[in-house]
């Protein structure tokens, strides 16, 4: 499968997680695309008792993160290879489960209702809003909380982009006015897109983007 092909690729070029950040943790949650920087897992609310989904859980580690708090973890991801990484560093940890499959079809295969669902430069970037959105809030429970992040688009953008690393992978660049009306839409509530600036010396920022589950809405 050529989608698969390229996220393998992807994933063999991915240096793997230092064993402990700047503050000497050894498990953390990073929303940018650099170390030690932006906000913490606090933006998800109370974690410990609560059921979490991630989108594209890769090797695993913010996942882990947010299992070490005492939430009920599930991960999934289209590459085979990053569900070996994650059991082999993180599987020691209980309340933590990876699962391979392509997210689209799990969300619909699933029964499975979700208090926190996120996607870390994860498939809400690369997958069609308007077909993904109404999928993850099928799988919310009533208040949940969506949570994700990505590079915010350019000012000469094209809404739809093919990545020149991985032609089979198309990438949604939406704007942070863009996202707040599509969750909307979509039956989410107190959607919330802020921009993080990225720290001194870099020019990349990175878009993060929350909402909530509108209880009483399917």
């Amino acid at each position: 499968m050529e989608l698969v092909d390229a996220w393998e690729r992807y994933a063999r070029e991915r240096t793997p997680r230092r064993e402990s950040n700047a503050r000497g943790a050894a498990t953390w949650l990073n929303w940018t695309q650099y170390p030690d920087h932006g906000p913490d897992e606090s933006i998800l609310g109370p974690l410990r008792g609560r059921t979490v989904l991630e989108l594209g859980s890769g090797s695993g580690c913010n996942l882990a993160h947010l299992a070490t708090l005492g939430a009920d973890c599930v991960g999934v991801d289209i590459a085979p290879s990053q569900r070996e990484r994650a059991v082999a560093r993180w599987g020691h940890i209980p309340g933590l489960t990876f699962h391979t499959a392509e997210t689209t079809d799990y969300l619909i295969r699933t029964d499975a209702l979700f208090d926190t669902i996120l996607s870390i430069f994860g498939p809400v970037w690369f997958t069609e809003p308007e077909q993904f959105l109404p999928l993850i809030r099928k799988r919310l429970s009533p208040g949940g909380v969506l949570a994700f992040s990505h590079k915010p688009p350019q000012d000469d953008r094209q809404t739809v982009t093919t990545l020149r690393e991985a032609r089979a992978v198309t990438r949604w660049d939406r704007s942070p006015e863009e996202w707040t009306s599509l969750l909307a839409s979509s039956g989410f509530s107190q959607p919330k897109a802020d921009i993080i600036p990225p720290p001194e010396g870099h020019c990349g920022a990175t878009l993060l983007v929350t909402a909530h589950a509108e209880a009483g809405r399917a």
